[in-house]
């Protein structure tokens, strides 16, 4: 394991030196106090890649000039992970504005970085913006008007057109496309246990959905996906989810309950006996073999301490027997705004800023079977040269969500 500090503007080139002998550890000043065994990066990055209009998207990524998406694709390079799940990047059934981004902004070097190419993708449907034909925010109306914010409200998942706020998966590794399981259907009301929500004008517990309502109404609100990915004759299950932030709603507390479910069912997925309940988009059934390796990513809208969720939402997996949480992925620049930080939790781990408060809300999470040697966030402090990357958030340069990673031996 290495001891060494390094500032943002290394971390790409620290990956490349590592091909190049231990000549290039000098070269850069730093000194490794152990051999390093060349890790996979596994990152997630919630990257703001969501527009009001559909396929609107796709078109900005046709031309190669767009700030943001500039922004965005250096801070991919300059931090040169092996896997990596982008979080808010609007879903288009034929791939296009994923293949546009690689062609014309990962496979274009941005100010000085050096170009990335990810052979391997999975995308797949998201449940933002499928219309629900019944009243699930009980404004009085049930909207079918894709763009409009009533239409979002009755949606499975907030959006104001299907696909909004979706995910896709990049790999440098080969994805094992045909063991792929996605949970994009299965019902809330089919978890034993299910928090559901309350109206809070009535005594009945649970009666916030009709149950013809319960009857469609989806768990996850934008998918959730176990993605096999091959390292040579050993397969990690990247585990990827965007639950619904645990806010938007009212005293029903409808998000965060839902917020909580939908982590709970990747607790439940890696728990030996306790997912025989689970059925996935094929119709198979039950969870993770108690052997399989995994990493649970994304951007999971619930932090330990601070925030809108449930007490114990996410602790369910950072709890977990299973999940290795021993290092924790920090940064410079969330240290260095912890004096304007609303957070009573240590801001170094924050991952998000949304004007004065930031929160803990990405993450990568792998199984306790696997070695973790590096962990991060790209969050560059004001004077690193890489600060232009994230800004202080007004206006958003990149994303109101940083980068973070984690170094495994595969």
């Amino acid at each position: 394991m290495l001891s060494c500090i390094i500032t943002a503007a290394q971390i790409g080139t620290l990956r490349q030196a590592i091909h190049l002998g231990i000549a290039a550890w000098f070269s850069l000043g730093i000194l490794p106090t152990a051999a390093w065994a060349n890790p996979i990066r596994f990152a997630s990055f919630n990257a703001y890649l969501n527009r009001e209009v559909q396929g609107q998207l796709a078109v900005e990524l046709a031309s190669p000039d767009h700030p943001q998406v500039q922004a965005v694709a250096e801070i991919i390079q300059r931090v040169n992970p092996d896997v990596l799940l982008l979080l808010e990047f609007d879903y288009d059934a034929g791939g296009e504005a994923v293949r546009r981004f690689q062609e014309n902004y990962l496979a274009i070097g941005q100010n000085g970085a050096a170009p990335i190419d990810f052979p391997y993708i999975y995308l797949a449907p998201s449940n933002t913006g499928i219309a629900s034909g019944f009243d699930l925010d009980k404004d009085g109306q049930v909207s079918m008007i894709p763009g409009t914010r009533a239409y979002g409200g009755d949606a499975f998942g907030f959006g104001l057109f299907p696909g909004q706020y979706g995910m896709v998966l990049l790999s440098k590794y080969p994805i094992a496309q045909d063991q792929v399981r996605t949970f994009q259907t299965f019902l809330w009301k089919d978890m034993p246990g299910a928090l559901l929500p309350s109206h809070p004008a009535t005594p009945e517990p649970a009666d916030w959905y009709s149950p013809e309502e319960l009857a469609v109404f989806r768990l996850s609100s934008k998918n959730h996906w176990d993605v096999p990915i091959r390292f040579g004759d050993r397969t990690v299950h990247v585990l990827a989810s965007h639950p619904t932030p645990p806010v938007f709603d009212g005293p029903e507390d409808r998000n965060g309950r839902r917020n909580h479910d939908e982590l709970r069912l990747w607790a439940d997925y890696i728990t030996p006996g306790r997912a025989e309940y689970l059925y996935d988009d094929r119709g198979g059934r039950g969870g993770l073999n108690d052997a399989a390796s995994f990493v649970i990513m994304g951007d999971l809208n619930a932090d330990p301490v601070d925030g809108d969720g449930l007490p114990g939402a996410i602790a369910q997996l950072l709890d977990h027997p299973r999940v290795n949480a021993d290092l924790t992925p920090s940064s410079p620049g969330a240290q260095a705004i912890a004096a304007a930080s609303t957070a009573t939790g240590p801001t170094r781990f924050h991952t998000a800023s949304f004007g004065r408060q930031s929160l803990r809300l990405d993450y990568v999470l792998p199984s306790t079977d696997l070695q973790v040697v590096g962990a991060g966030v790209f969050w560059p402090p004001p004077g690193d040269p890489l600060f232009r990357l994230v800004g202080d958030g007004d206006p958003v340069v990149s994303s109101d969500h940083r980068l973070v990673w984690v170094d495994i031996e595969i």
